[in-house]
């Protein structure tokens, strides 16, 4: 009888599963950044709302909507997490890539959609908005980039055949 080692069936696994744990990581990350963003500059800061083209009321509705929204897409990545945990599944390195590519790109989404399209709320009002708007693009696009780059390397690792992926 034939004995498969861990790392061979870990291996096996986080190839079988690599689009869940992306998909897993991107919905963690785009809910984390929306619940950070929600949380710090919509509660505590009471920087802007999600809708601030309307009344307080509608304000407050919006940022529940909003708040409701990152939740789902949090959970619902810790979800797919819990599954490739017990499929023995989990590629760190993979879902890691997922989450920076998912924070990343609701983040760029929201400066530039959000922010300057649709014009349905700003960072904050009354002070100079362009060293607000850099810090809060920039940052996007350097966690969109980290993402894109560890999403590259967990691939190269599977088609090196680096044992269990380097364990990543």
């Amino acid at each position: 009888m034939t004995t498969i080692h861990n790392t061979q069936v870990q291996s096996n696994n986080r190839g079988t599963f690599a689009r869940r744990n992306l998909w897993s990581g991107i919905l963690f990350g785009l809910g984390f950044v929306a619940f950070l963003d929600e949380t710090l500059f919509h509660q505590l800061l009471h920087w802007h709302k999600f809708y601030d083209k309307s009344t307080v009321a509608v304000g407050l509705i919006s940022d529940g909507l909003f708040h409701a929204f990152s939740w789902f897409a949090t959970v619902g990545g810790l979800f797919l997490v819990a599954d490739l945990r017990r499929r023995d599944a989990l590629w760190h390195k993979m879902w890691w890539g997922g989450k920076l590519l998912g924070a990343g790109a609701f983040q760029l989404y929201d400066g530039i959609i959000q922010h300057k399209v649709m014009r349905i709320h700003q960072i904050r009002y009354n002070v100079d908005i362009l060293p607000y708007d850099l810090v809060w693009n920039i940052s996007a696009a350097v966690m969109i980039m980290a993402g894109i780059g560890l999403i590259a390397s967990a691939k190269r690792d599977k088609r090196e055949g680096k044992g269990a992926f380097s364990n990543a």
